[in-house]
């Protein structure tokens, strides 16, 4: 589900992979499509600014900095990939007492490795995936691990049904029809019931305030099982720091704390950048479709990745880049200023998450729903009407299969011919690496033609349906 859409992962690489795996796939990536060559390692970008004739030529004056020497460069377009997990943020002005703590602490960016704080009593603050991370892994050695949230989290396993990765499962076209059109009130308690099939959330302390508004869940296999051990313990917001203890706004305390860890998010700049050009202001941006300033006289500029979708980055961020190098190429043209900034204006006004709740101060997306948006475009989303005439069994596949990256290279530029075999081998390859040992052949009853007929069916009026309500 992460990998380039006309590059799928090897074979025997784990579903979820390690970062070591991670890296040794973007290695291999480069070295197919021959990108080392294009890419300025140890180097430090200082500044970008509109060269003179910017009205009339569009481009930009670049000043880097590698081994303590500075160099100009002028260039046509510029993306900034930065993305949103730039500058640690650690509120202390949010922890009284802080300045009186004799222990450790440090924001959870620099945690590498559990070693050294065998024995210790850790508050982890903050429960979204980092925090969560860390609180697991230090709990196996630690002598007590805390940690700390505002406002509670859904908590996720990665194993969904059948065993399969959980967004393998939960992003596909048809449950994402589902979620935008049934009643909000129906939704909101299918995704509580499917939030709780696991473990129930408030028995665990872990439900959160608003249950019905999630940021993004907390993705860890390991939470529950620790809490069950008592490894970690859960507690409310913290209220005041002492010389060695947390005071939490439930009126407890925890005497005897060494290591205090903030995972407390990021919040993200652009130094090198003229305030005017991407402005930043509580932690938001004003760009159309979150890629590009309304106000530029020459479309080549553009963000890649300042983005939190609900699924991987990597395909929206590809598909946001080959929007992009198309509009530079003056392939595709963007609307007027006007319409832009309506667009950023209604987007800043309801920012959508899982459940279509209006958010504040968040870059979140739905997944399914913002790639289509991507692809269509540049020519690339599926034509379901005219698939199910043509390859009915592709139609399905993608309606209420995964919705991977491939999808978006069955069409449009960019075709790529090994789309529709990395489409009908997905599953193959999710399961190739989990079947090390070998077992006798197990006899598998065919899927009855009387299911087959109602899944197309069901494709047919969702996608009628869709029609109608757009």
């Amino acid at each position: 589900m992460s990998c380039f859409s006309d590059f799928p992962m090897p074979e025997d690489f784990p579903n979820f992979l390690h970062n070591s795996k991670l890296l040794e796939y973007f290695r291999i990536f480069a070295k197919k499509f021959d990108l080392l060559k294009y890419i300025q390692f140890q180097t430090t970008v200082l500044s970008v600014r509109k060269c003179p004739d910017f009205s009339s030529s569009g481009q930009w004056k670049v000043v880097t900095q590698s081994n303590g020497k500075e160099q100009s460069a002028v260039f046509d377009a510029v993306m900034v990939c930065s993305g949103h997990h730039f500058l640690p943020h650690i509120p202390l002005k949010s922890f009284p007492g802080i300045e009186r703590f004799k222990g450790q602490y440090f924001h959870s960016r620099q945690y590498k490795h559990p070693d050294g704080f065998e024995g210790k009593r850790i508050l982890v603050i903050g429960m979204g995936n980092s925090g969560s991370d860390i609180a697991v892994e230090l709990s196996k050695n630690a002598a007590q691990v805390f940690i700390s949230t505002r406002h509670g989290t859904w908590v996720v396993s990665r194993v969904s049904e059948d065993g399969y990765p959980w967004d393998s499962v939960f992003h596909t076209r048809f449950r994402s029809m589902l979620r935008n059109v049934l009643p909000r009130t129906v939704v909101k308690w299918m995704i509580e019931q499917q939030m709780n099939r696991w473990f129930n959330h408030e028995n665990y302390g872990l439900e959160p305030q608003n249950k019905y508004i999630m940021k993004e869940p907390v993705l860890n296999d390991d939470v529950p099982s620790r809490l069950l051990c008592g490894a970690i313990k859960v507690k409310s917001t913290v209220k005041e720091l002492t010389e060695t203890s947390a005071i939490f706004e439930d009126g407890t305390v925890e005497e005897n704390i060494d290591v205090i860890i903030f995972a407390t998010g990021y919040s993200f700049s652009f130094p090198f950048l003229e305030d005017s050009l991407v402005k930043v202001e509580n932690n938001m941006v004003s760009l159309y479709k979150y890629i590009f300033p309304a106000h530029l006289e020459k479309s080549t500029f553009a963000c890649i990745g300042l983005i939190q979708p609900l699924g991987s980055i990597f395909p929206t961020a590809e598909l946001q880049a080959r929007w992009v190098t198309r509009v530079f190429k003056g392939l595709c043209s963007l609307p007027s200023e006007r319409t832009m900034m309506m667009d950023i204006i209604k987007r800043n006004e309801k920012r959508i998450d899982l459940f279509g709740e209006s958010q504040s101060q968040t870059l979140q997306t739905n997944y399914v729903d913002y790639l289509d948006e991507l692809a269509l475009e540049i020519g690339a989303k599926p034509d379901f009407c005219s698939l199910l005439f043509k390859d009915p069994k592709l139609a399905v596949r993608l309606y209420f299969g995964p919705c991977n990256s491939y999808q978006y290279r069955l069409a449009g530029p960019g075709q790529w011919e090994g789309a529709r075999s990395a489409i009908f081998t997905q599953k193959q390859r999710i399961l190739k690496p989990l079947k090390t040992r070998v077992l006798k052949d197990s006899s598998n009853f065919p899927v009855s033609f009387l299911l087959k007929i109602l899944g197309l069916l069901a494709v047919v009026v969702a996608f009628f349906c869709q029609l109608q309500w757009s």
